[in-house]
């Protein structure tokens, strides 16, 4: 069985980050290790939430795994809270990668044109030296905005989509996928740039008119879930798009808006029988 590993925090209550990660791609028929980067009381979407930073944690996990000899077939990161954790990471691609696995780093850190609370211009920065080291990267618009230093637009065109995917590949990655793409009222979805070809690839659902937290993280999860299934670059994105949409769209049309996340539980029986 192939295995990866995800490095990012969990959440004890709420659907995002681990508590997608770990069910979605071991639905998918693949081991799940995981390497939390912190223990939150719920996501960030509540008040008064609790965080145990386990940045000190990181090394020794990892020291160990290198003494057992683990290896990886993917290795996945997500949310990192800070400059240390994002130095200790990069670190841990140097001792873990090879030849054949695969790194995907999505730069969690801002959406809607802004940086999450916790962050800076600085920290948008030092995400660009690990992205560099990535097999794969997926920001979205406003990630990839803070870390190219192109404008952020909500009104723009594909000429613009492939100069932000063109200043991207130029942080060093294989490959480039931008998410939350949208030319198209009513359409939303994924372009990317094969940076070893200069192909671009992409593929668009149609819109459903709500937002939850998480869904960035589930749609992340799938990319890689596929991935390591041996699933090629442009299959694995349509499957994280159709499966994304249609866990929203029974969200949203079960219970509306709903802080904890979207049920992604109910459709997991589809992205099973997907991947089969």
């Amino acid at each position: 069985m192939k295995r990866i590993v995800t490095i990012q925090d969990i959440s004890c209550v709420g659907k995002c980050s681990l508590t997608v990660a770990l069910p979605i791609i071991s639905a998918m028929g693949v081991e799940t290790a995981i390497l939390p980067t912190a223990v939150l009381s719920t996501h960030t979407m509540f008040s008064g939430f609790t965080v145990k930073d386990l940045t000190d944690q990181i090394v020794p996990i990892t020291e160990h795994w290198k003494k057992e000899k683990f290896a990886f077939d993917a290795i996945y990161t997500g949310y990192l809270g800070s400059f240390e954790q994002i130095e200790i990471v990069s670190k841990l691609f140097d001792d873990f990668k090879t030849d054949s696995n695969l790194i995907v780093v999505d730069p969690v850190m801002a959406d809607n044109g802004k940086l999450y609370p916790a962050f800076d211009e600085a920290y948008a920065r030092e995400n660009t030296k690990l992205c560099g080291k990535a097999d794969l990267i997926v920001p979205n618009l406003t990630e990839a905005s803070f870390m190219t230093g192109l404008p952020y637009k909500t009104q723009y065109d594909r000429r613009y989509i492939t100069d932000m995917l063109d200043a991207l590949a130029q942080l060093g990655p294989r490959y480039v996928a931008l998410t939350g793409v949208s030319f198209e009222e009513g359409k939303i979805g994924v372009m990317g740039l094969n940076t070893e070809t200069k192909e671009y690839f992409e593929y668009y659902t149609d819109r459903v008119p709500v937002s939850y937290h998480g869904t960035g993280d589930i749609f992340s999860s799938v990319v890689v879930g596929a991935l390591t299934r041996g699933k090629s670059l442009e299959e694995a994105f349509r499957i994280a798009c159709d499966y994304t949409k249609e866990t929203i769209e029974l969200t949203f049309r079960e219970k509306g808006a709903d802080l904890y996340g979207v049920d992604f539980e109910a459709t997991l029986p589809k992205l099973v029988q997907r991947m089969a």
